[in-house]
């Protein structure tokens, strides 16, 4: 759980004031660690902020972002399967989680519905599905994606 700065700095003052830290995370109802270490942060480094978060890990697709998009603009029906394949003849290892948050960024989605329509939530009190020929069952089950 994040913490505000201004918390951070009540602590510490009262810390500086003569008082435990571990008795100040009572009164301010963070856990006597946390405390402890907060005014120790000030005390060795005059720091009362947390530190700054590292990020995390690019995503080994990001050089081929631009491919990626030139490809799914030109066939708007590939799937993920068929582009992780087509990745993998370029040279690059990855997984259809990874090419679907990547596209996901971009601003492409990604449906489950074979005839190009929207998606769309269930909604109550539908009518009774159809057996006529053409109707949803008989669309094809790929992932597509789109724009």
């Amino acid at each position: 759980m994040a913490y505000s700065n201004d918390l951070r700095v009540r602590l510490v003052r009262a810390a500086q004031k003569g008082r435990s830290a571990r008795s100040q995370a009572d009164v301010f109802e963070v856990s006597p660690s946390t405390a402890v270490k907060w005014v120790q942060a000030f005390r060795q480094e005059g720091r009362v902020a947390a530190k700054p978060h590292g990020g995390g890990r690019r995503s080994p697709l990001s050089p081929h972002t631009d491919w990626l998009k030139a490809r799914v603009e030109a066939e708007p029906d590939i799937t993920l399967l068929e582009l992780c394949s087509e990745l993998l003849a370029l040279g690059v290892k990855t997984s259809k989680s990874a090419v679907s948050r990547l596209l996901l960024k971009m601003g492409f989605s990604y449906k489950k519905n074979g005839a190009g329509q929207r998606t769309e939530p269930p909604r109550r009190g539908g009518k009774a599905p159809s057996l006529e020929p053409g109707s949803s069952q008989s669309r094809s089950r790929k992932t597509c994606v789109y724009r």
